[in-house]
């Protein structure tokens, strides 16, 4: 089950959010989404754990708790969907 974490602290690391899932069971993956140019945390996250009953109990047991002194947010990741494209670049109507 993939799960979406928000509210991070800036300083959280995909190392950190690792150990806090490990608790609840075993972590696929997990990874701090940062920004392209500068590098910084965006304070949001994702972790895939590989059983669901884990995760549905890291999820409950985590949600509005306080880890590294920010409370966070916790929930089951949406499916990423196709989006169309917002810079205009192909379609829409042209403005002179």
């Amino acid at each position: 089950m993939n799960i979406f974490i928000a509210k991070l602290s800036s300083s959280t690391t995909s190392e950190d959010l690792q150990g806090l899932f490990e608790e609840y069971g075993e972590v696929v993956s997990a990874k701090v989404i940062t920004d392209k140019e500068t590098g910084e945390s965006k304070r949001f996250g994702f972790v895939e754990m590989a059983k669901d009953d884990e995760a549905l109990k890291a999820i409950e047991e985590l949600d509005e708790c306080q880890y590294d002194n920010s409370t966070i947010v916790v929930s089951k990741a949406k499916p990423k969907t196709d989006s169309p494209r917002r810079d205009n670049k192909f379609g829409g109507k042209k403005r002179f």
